[in-house]
């Protein structure tokens, strides 16, 4: 175990701030990993980017981790668990609205950067609450389960592609609150059953 005496960091990183034990270096290796990939991908982003951000040294990430594949893994479980547990807790929703943001830019990134996110990722608990949630308004299972596919797709478009989107279909001089609007309408309109 690393103590505050044994850390080797950067010299410019007050030893106060080096992350200690392994719930401390997991905690910060998720969190600055997570920034890191919404920032570059996981392609353009190095074990030594994440270290160097999170304070710790590289070596702790392998050891906790293992090879690139399972830190990405290891960042979408925490990504949906942190987004589940703020929808839980009823979060600012300005707090919401960046994790949500944070998460969504991760996927992306992570599936254009070729990662199999559907194979790494193990737990889906906002997408499994949301299925429970609407599952009482269909007449199955796979209607339910689609209905929030086909939401989450539409709501990951508009955030991944709105100028996009606006250039493309004319829709420059629509509002913010237009645009949101009109997102939450076809929204609902997809949830409830036909």
């Amino acid at each position: 175990m690393t103590t505050r005496s044994q850390s080797s960091t950067a010299d410019s990183q007050d030893d106060a701030d080096v992350p200690m034990g392994r719930t401390e270096v997991v905690a910060a290796v998720l969190t600055h990993a997570a920034d890191l990939f919404a920032e570059r991908g996981p392609a353009a982003t190095s074990i030594r980017d994440i270290a160097t951000r999170s304070g710790v040294n590289h070596g702790l990430i392998f050891r906790h981790f293992g090879a690139k594949d399972q830190l990405v893994a290891a960042v979408l479980d925490y990504l949906g668990a942190h987004s589940a547990e703020l929808i839980e807790t009823k979060a600012d929703r300005e707090v919401l609205e960046a994790q949500v943001e944070r998460q969504w830019k991760v996927l992306a990134r992570a599936i254009l950067d070729g990662y199999e996110v559907g194979k790494l990722q193990q737990r889906f608990p906002t997408m499994s609450s949301l299925v429970d949630q609407v599952k009482e308004r269909h007449d199955n299972d796979r209607a339910a389960r689609l209905a929030v596919a086909n939401t989450v797709a539409l709501e990951m478009g508009w955030r991944l592609f709105e100028p996009f989107l606006r250039s493309a279909t004319g829709l420059q001089e629509l509002s913010e609150s237009e645009l949101r609007e009109a997102i939450n309408a076809e929204t609902k309109r997809i949830i409830e059953p036909h």
